[in-house]
């Protein structure tokens, strides 16, 4: 079986969240990936296009108990966008591929999971 999950966000939206709520860095992104997104130049699709990814994987998953922080997303050597999940879903992993895009003003990402 082939699941997927599809989510997209408004930049300006994932910008506001984080400068008038520090507590939501902490909730949402791992320690990596803030430092990640922070060395980045246009820092905020970064961060959007994080949050889109993990929102996409959690609809793939079709799981009620995963949180953002148990979905993270690294690049691999080459630059492909890797999700790494917590040890509960360890297992779901590398049956993940994850596409990721963002302009200006959007990030959108796709999720596939086959099991």
């Amino acid at each position: 079986m082939i699941f997927t999950g599809v989510d997209i966000i408004e930049i300006r939206r994932i910008k506001k969240i984080i400068l008038t709520n520090k507590k939501f860095l902490e909730k949402v992104y791992t320690p990596t990936e803030i430092v990640y997104c922070n060395s980045k130049k246009n820092k905020w699709q970064h961060f959007a296009v994080r949050f889109a990814a993990k929102e996409a994987v959690w609809k793939a998953l079709g799981k009620k108990d995963i949180w953002h922080r148990d979905i993270s997303v690294k690049n691999t050597k080459d630059g492909k966008p890797e999700v790494v999940l917590s040890k509960k879903y360890k297992n779901l992993e590398k049956k993940i591929s994850l596409s990721l895009s963002h302009t200006e003003d959007y990030a959108v990402a796709v999720a596939v999971i086959e099991k």
